[in-house]
């Protein structure tokens, strides 16, 4: 499981900093010192090994997952990286005893206490979630050659032709809305409210309906709407698992 938490980690945190960290030099002084905390923290935590992993999986996702371009891979590495990421935390459950940090780790919960790998985890699933998942739904839309608003005039990827940049009205705050709605779609399906998590995918299609509506024959919009919709819910609910998976285990 420390795997995966911290390979998690790395790889969203580094996002968010490629994200908000304009300046080039900064960017990678900020990279650096991402890196040096999550080896930091896999030493104290009796995980050096996996601490490394971690580092080396976000610098091949950081290579192969830019911000704002089709990645050489397309959405493949995010295949992948599923893969590892529940694999070890089915395979490497909690540890009682995580290294120097255990002996001050305290965190307590309403059924006991929650370890440190376990917390690890969703510190790593939050910040994944936060701007990674943009990075996987871009990526879909990507190879499935999907109209997005944000296109500057026709291109044809994918094999299929993009029209242009629609009045710019609909859909500008997928940014900031996507990574909140990942985070409620977690929380949700943790706390096992799943009337409220119905309703608020629900009132999310409701609220998009008259963009919907101005669909021409061509469904442009419908079929951008739902493709990043369910992309970024597959990605919420697949974070959700992983967390449910890793306190059982």
């Amino acid at each position: 499981m420390i795997l995966a938490a911290l390979t998690l980690i790395a790889i969203g945190g580094a996002d968010l900093l490629r994200r908000f960290v304009p300046r080039r030099p900064l960017r990678i002084a900020a990279l650096l010192v991402l890196a040096a905390a999550v080896i930091a923290t896999g030493v104290l935590a009796d995980a050096i090994v996996p601490a490394l992993i971690g580092v080396a999986l976000a610098a091949l996702w950081i290579w192969s997952m830019p911000l704002d371009a089709t990645g050489p891979a397309s959405f493949w590495p995010a295949v992948l990286l599923a893969g590892v990421t529940v694999s070890v935390t089915a395979l490497m459950p909690s540890r009682p005893d995580p290294g120097i940090v255990g002996g001050v780790w305290h965190l307590p919960a309403p059924d006991g206490e929650i370890g440190f790998d376990v917390a690890m985890l969703a510190l790593g699933v939050v910040l994944f979630v936060a701007e990674s998942a943009n990075l996987i739904v871009r990526a879909a839309l990507d190879r499935e050659g999907t109209w997005r608003p944000a296109d500057q005039g026709g291109a044809l990827r994918g094999g299929r032709l993009r029209q242009p940049q629609q009045a710019a009205t609909g859909f500008q705050g997928g940014r900031l809305i996507g990574p909140l709605e990942r985070i409620l779609v977690v929380v949700l399906t943790l706390a096992a409210a799943y009337s409220l998590l119905a309703a608020m995918l629900a009132a999310k299609g409701i609220v998009r309906f008259p963009e919907i509506s101005k669909d021409g024959e061509t469904g442009a919009r419908a079929e951008y709407f739902l493709v990043g919709s369910l992309v970024s819910w597959v990605v919420a609910l697949g974070a959700a698992f992983l967390v449910w998976w890793g306190v059982r285990s």
